[in-house]
């Protein structure tokens, strides 16, 4: 059953059906409108998007392609047909039937998860306002333009829960959400990811295979939640997640792409001279590399946390593929082994499974980026290039948790703080690197033509040639 995208607020959850929530729902959209005029894609209100809206939650045709103004982006509020008889997957409440209202002892628990979830939406949105600006084709300004859309209907799914389930509570959560500004001294986003630049398009293509991967891991382990209505919301953001993935993942192969080539066609590996080429050279993709896979590790929490555990152990929020897992899903009495810095050298012990929940899913993460990483090497490889791009150990450049302030190097090396600093400008991005990297970013928007620091993709967007005409300036 497709939703009727006339309406004001497009919806399968019966809006019409409670006039009470319809009416404080359309008096937040025009806060929402508002926000997106301020911080959403710069300069973009007049242009016509070749855009997939959602419109069904149905596997096959949930989503209509089509050219859209941005202001007039139908988003919507989506969630997963209810499954018969569903009970909760883990924790104390394991084999009971799944919630449907919000149980009033998890009440404050679960509007943080909720609140916290929703505030990375509008926050990666207004880290990337002004990528369209320079973006190196029509082919990446839709696609930039896509998932800036997406993040604005995954922030009307969490909205939708907090003004529903939440009452006076929630509706103040959902306002505090458009105050914060990515970034703000005063009001910033609540995760520190999310207050970070993305100046430029290989942050914007890092940001998206990197931070919106731990995206879906935790949107994955809500998915498992007890209460319902947020298992259901997150398995459709799951959906429209894959894209922005897919963006990251594409997005750098194809800048890896012209390098090599042009490493082969000019027989050097110097940097300095693929950069007077006008390309990216490969030790700079692997200092950005670095930098927001530290970033986003940190996004997964501290190692040990008494709030994931009490969060599975309530069945409020569980693991990735829960019911994949061979365990007794209560984990009272398991171990997991964590890493820590002891006596000059990172050591592995034995912690509590429940209290070691972040650290299970950050590594998790790590095995699935990994398999992304090997794909960009093959790349490189297939070019003839001597080359591998790696993930830095899990204790580099960490703000939160056991590795927080440590010194610990891309290769897992206990190390004082001088060598440290020596090594920074080899670890991580540096003044120049962003600098010349900002250099490249001029803006291409004839169709087929795209900058030459990076690949045209391999095939376009639905079935139409690479070659569209993705974005009409009117």
């Amino acid at each position: 059953m497709n939703v009727d995208l006339s309406e004001r607020i497009p919806n399968n959850v019966d809006l019409a059906g409670d006039r009470s929530l319809q009416r404080a729902l359309e008096r937040w959209q025009p806060g929402f409108h508002g926000w997106w005029a301020e911080m959403g894609p710069e300069g973009s209100r007049g242009y016509d998007v070749y855009l997939r809206t959602a419109v069904s939650v149905e596997r096959d045709g949930w989503a209509n392609f089509g050219y859209v103004r941005m202001p007039d982006y139908r988003w919507g509020i989506f969630l997963n047909p209810p499954e018969p008889g569903r009970t909760v997957g883990f924790g104390d409440h394991r084999g009971e039937p799944a919630w449907q209202e919000v149980p009033g002892e998890y009440r404050a628990n679960l509007r943080r998860i909720i609140v916290t979830q929703a505030d990375t939406e509008p926050a990666s949105v207004e880290q990337q306002r002004r990528l369209g600006l320079t973006c190196p084709s029509l082919y990446d300004l839709r696609n930039l333009f896509q998932i800036n859309c997406e993040e604005g209907r995954h922030l009307w799914a969490m909205v939708y829960l907090l003004h529903r389930y939440f009452g006076r509570d929630g509706r103040e959560e959902a306002e505090a959400l458009l105050e914060r500004r990515s970034g703000d001294r005063d009001h910033p986003r609540i995760l520190g990811a999310f207050n970070e630049q993305t100046p430029d398009w290989l942050s914007f293509f890092m940001f998206t295979f990197f931070t919106d991967r731990d995206g879906k891991f935790q949107l994955t382990a809500l998915a498992e939640s007890g209460f319902d209505p947020l298992a259901r919301t997150t398995r459709f953001m799951l959906t429209e997640e894959a894209h922005h993935m897919f963006v990251g993942v594409t997005g750098v192969t194809r800048i890896l792409q012209r390098t090599a080539e042009v490493m082969a066609r000019e027989k050097t590996d110097d940097p300095a001279r693929l950069r007077a080429l006008g390309v990216i050279d490969l030790p700079t993709v692997q200092r950005y590399l670095n930098f927001h896979f530290s970033v986003t590790l940190d996004l997964f929490g501290s190692d040990l946390s008494s709030n994931a555990a009490t969060f599975y152990t309530t069945g409020l929020k569980g693991r990735f593929d829960e019911g994949r897992i061979d365990d007794d899903h209560r984990l009272k009495d398991r171990g997991y082994p964590v890493l820590e810095a002891a006596g000059g050298k990172v050591v592995e012990r034995e912690a509590p499974a429940l209290n070691a929940l972040n650290e299970r899913l950050r590594d998790d993460y790590i095995q699935d980026t990994l398999a992304g990483v090997a794909r960009w090497n093959r790349v490189i490889q297939k070019n003839g290039v001597d080359f591998a791009l790696t993930l830095p150990h899990k204790g580099f450049n960490r703000r939160i948790g056991s590795f927080a302030g440590l010194c610990i190097s891309p290769g897992g090396q206990v190390m004082g703080r001088e060598e440290w600093d020596a090594g920074i400008p080899q670890w991580l991005p540096t003044a120049e690197d962003r600098a010349f990297v900002q250099s490249l970013m001029g803006r291409v928007v004839e169709p087929g033509r795209f900058a030459n620091w990076i690949a045209p993709p391999e095939r376009g967007i639905n079935g139409q040639p690479v070659d569209f005409e993705y974005v009409r300036f009117n």
